[in-house]
């Protein structure tokens, strides 16, 4: 079977560059791409605030794993990546709003920047579905 490329019409387009996510392995995995804060539009969501800018990730996120016919129960793995380790706490807090029942595994990556300079945050993940 080939791979099946999802690519939300509620999200911006990154094509050519990548997708945002791949069914792969028989319609069985889903690979997510990095999510930001961008909204549909290509404009970053709640420059200087990370609770503004995880739920927009989480949004998108969202977009992602509803597209592919799953939800974040079919969540594995995630990495998250923050630029500074103030922003933990307010990643935390949101964070916690949409793993009810089940977390997956996580990691959490602090680092000096990402793609975009207002990005305060990004997360990818693999889901079975």
């Amino acid at each position: 079977m080939a791979n099946k490329i999802i690519q939300p019409k509620s999200l911006n387009d990154p094509r050519p560059r990548y997708s945002h996510g791949i069914v792969a392995e028989g319609g069985r995995l889903l690979f997510i791409a990095g999510q930001t804060a961008m909204d549909k539009d290509g404009n970053v969501v709640g420059k200087g605030d990370i609770e503004a800018q995880t739920q927009q990730v989480y949004k998108n996120l969202t977009a992602v794993l509803e597209e592919a016919g799953g939800s974040f129960n079919n969540l594995v793995m995630t990495t998250t990546y923050i630029v500074d380790r103030k922003y933990r706490e307010g990643y935390n807090k949101v964070r916690m709003q949409y793993y009810k029942q089940n977390s997956p595994t996580s990691t959490l990556v602090i680092i000096t920047g990402l793609a975009h300079p207002d990005y305060l945050i990004e997360i990818n993940g693999i889901a079975v579905l």
